[in-house]
């Protein structure tokens, strides 16, 4: 099966090289640029997430191809309007994907891998997690839907190699119109904010109008604070991989009721019980 991502690795290198090289060319005060030790961890969170998704991968296309052969209709890969309607309902999945992630603490569990980073550069769209499995139930229906499996497939790894390219700051505002229907550097900055105004907003993959449309936009109107509310201080890459779930354990064994474990479970990340 054909892998997009694996392909476009030594293209990843070479733009974190000359993103680099910009930053010691010409600095700018106003952004972070690279840490040796938080590009490394990044690096090292990016490898672990491509050897765990080799054998991911084939368990999903399995999942995937289960529910295609279910599928009412099977639409044609030859037909461009099937590949129009992929984007879209891709894009859409993504967004709520995105969305729960941040919402739902197990979920979150998985995705604040990529939201640990203090710095906001190239190298911070490596930063991925290790735990993937939570995204089947989100790509699933587009299967149901009847989009072949290696279709859905080929489409996220579209999104991920567009995605790569918004986790800049050497990219200020860009024309309007793109702005206003795309995810850029500017909105995809915000997501990475910590910032009390920039929590929870601009969860799109590549388009931008699933966050106008549901209430999650917001533009970049103040510099961004990257990293976690309350950041982890460590470079090691199974800290940063497991550090929610340990949290999300500590949280249960002090659990007095079902509603509180279902709570840390469920709830938002900053979700306690009463008193």
């Amino acid at each position: 099966m054909f892998d997009l991502i694996a392909h476009a690795i030594p293209v990843f290198v070479l733009c974190l090289i000359l993103e680099a090289v910009s930053f010691a060319v010409r600095p700018d005060d106003d952004e972070r640029g690279y840490e040796l030790r938080d590009t490394g961890t990044s690096l090292a969170m990016g490898i672990g997430n491509v050897i765990i998704n080799i054998g991911w991968k084939l368990a999903v296309l399995a999942i995937f191809s289960a529910a295609y052969l279910l599928a009412p209709v099977h639409l044609p890969a030859a037909n461009p309007l099937t590949w129009i309607a992929l984007f879209v309902a891709d894009d859409f999945a993504y967004y709520w994907y995105h969305r729960t992630h941040h919402t739902v603490r197990v979920f979150w569990a998985s995705h604040v891998v990529h939201h640990s980073s203090r710095h906001y550069n190239l190298s911070t769209a490596l930063r991925q997690t290790w735990t993937p499995f939570t995204s089947v139930p989100f790509w699933i229906l587009l299967a149901f839907a009847g989009f072949a499996p290696w279709m859905i497939l080929l489409q996220q790894s579209v999104s991920l190699l567009y995605q790569f390219f918004i986790h800049t700051e050497r990219v200020d505002k860009l024309w309007r119109p793109i702005e206003f229907v795309f995810n850029t550097p500017s909105h995809h900055r915000v997501h990475h904010g910590a910032n009390p105004s920039y929590l929870d907003k601009n969860y799109g993959g590549i388009l931008i109008v699933w966050d106008r449309l549901f209430g999650t936009f917001e533009p970049e109107n103040e510099p961004a604070v990257y990293g976690l509310t309350k950041n982890i201080d460590t470079f090691n890459p199974l800290r940063v991989a497991t550090h929610e779930y340990v949290a999300i354990w500590r949280d249960l064994k002090t659990a007095r009721s079902w509603r509180a474990v279902l709570g840390h479970l469920f709830r938002g990340p900053g979700w306690q019980p009463a008193g």
